[in-house]
């Protein structure tokens, strides 16, 4: 039998890009070398930021630290608050200090500021996996770590977490579903007729006011990163206090997967006013960050949610997630779809206390599912499918 050993890295860098990504079986750009490395090497991550780079790797044939063949690998990071994760255990964290314990540093294993789900044990074989999740369990264990959180996680990843004791978590986004739409008004047919006339409504004022582009791969240049930088830090400053990404972030995700970018620009006498910043994935567009200098009626959902629809039907994807939270979304034909996290409390009265709190949430996160299913703007007897 060929020896595995579990390697803990301080930076993506460590790793081959192509071996990385070579683990990246479905292609999601969220845990690609090229994203993940940017938000290193732009500083977003790093020192000063609360995230420092600590991604775990299985691999065959190691020997005297080196690296041997990479069979398995897991972003990961320590934390030392909980910010962008957009999963919330401030709570947790709350309860945990109070009772004389020190809740932070955490390891992370999530796509970093990212709330759109993926994989997050990247192997070669799944039964790699509990290689993975022992080595992340024992990195905590042996630095004296709280817990370990998984986020955002592929339904078919979450069997890998439960059946090695990690407590599953669910939360509720809004995704729109191409039902093979043709175009716009397709989609807009499978709506409630008051629907369908408020959407139009909303459209023609926001293109009214404005000229719209969308720009990838070499098309976006350094001045329209400028731009968005100016729309991306006053979002980011109203929401988060602080931007997450820095301005060099931006160039990087150009420079690394710009054919996998979609910027859509909104311009009044020619001047940009507005941007919406999407990720392109084989199957999904997702939604990723938006901002303004001019406040436009109906513009926010033009440019983040129905303009993503077009560009979503034009290139045959599935669906667009426009990221977390949002019930103002589902007016706007995009239906509640389940995400899943799973959890490693250290502590066993706290992972307890963490469980049952947990089992009382899933019936208040099922319920809310239900109660908004009913609320979508489809025709009676045409609801979206559930994601």
């Amino acid at each position: 039998m060929t020896e595995l050993s579990a390697r803990l890295l301080g930076s993506i860098n460590e790793v081959e890009p192509r071996a990385w990504d070579a683990l990246n079986s479905s292609g999601n750009p969220f845990v690609s070398h090229a994203f993940l490395s940017a938000c290193e090497d732009s500083g977003s991550i790093g020192p000063g930021t609360g995230w420092q780079a600590a991604p775990i790797v299985i691999e065959s044939g190691a020997a005297d630290g080196e690296g041997g063949v990479l069979l398995g690998a897991m972003p990961a990071y320590l934390k030392g608050h909980s910010q962008g994760e957009y999963v919330f255990d401030h709570s947790w964290a709350d309860a945990y200090e109070r009772a004389g314990g020190r809740y932070y540093p955490k390891l992370q294993i999530a796509a970093p500021f990212t709330p759109a789900t993926g994989p997050r044990l990247l192997v070669a074989d799944d039964a790699l996996a509990p290689a993975l999740l022992a080595a992340a369990e024992q990195l905590c264990e042996q630095n004296g770590l709280s817990s370990a959180h998984a986020t955002f996680i592929e339904p078919g990843q979450l069997p890998l977490f439960e059946d090695n004791g990690w407590m599953l978590r669910s939360d509720i986004q809004f995704h729109w579903q191409n039902r093979d739409y043709a175009e716009f008004d397709a989609f807009l047919a499978d709506l409630a007729s008051r629907k369908r006339k408020d959407l139009r409504k909303e459209r023609a004022r926001a293109q009214a006011e404005v000229d719209i582009r969308h720009l990838t791969g070499d098309d976006i240049s350094q001045a329209d990163w400028d731009a968005f930088w100016i729309f991306y830090q006053d979002t980011g400053a109203r929401k988060w206090g602080t931007p997450y990404l820095t301005r060099e972030a931006f160039t990087l995700l150009g420079e690394r997967m710009g054919e996998d970018l979609l910027l859509i620009m909104a311009y009044r006498d020619g001047e940009p006013v507005a941007g919406a910043l999407n990720v392109i994935g084989k199957d999904a567009l997702y939604g990723r960050y938006w901002g303004c200098t001019q406040q436009i009626p109906f513009l926010h959902f033009e440019l983040c949610y129905y303009q993503a629809i077009d560009a979503a039907i034009e290139r045959g994807l599935s669906r667009v997630e426009a990221g977390a939270q949002g019930g103002h979304k589902l007016a706007r034909g995009y239906a509640p779809v389940e995400t899943w996290s799973a959890h490693w409390i250290a502590d066993p009265g706290f992972r307890e206390a963490v469980a049952d709190f947990l089992a009382r949430e899933r019936k208040g996160v099922a319920a809310d599912r239900n109660f908004l299913d009913r609320r979508t703007p489809f025709r009676k007897g045409d609801q979206a499918a559930p994601g």
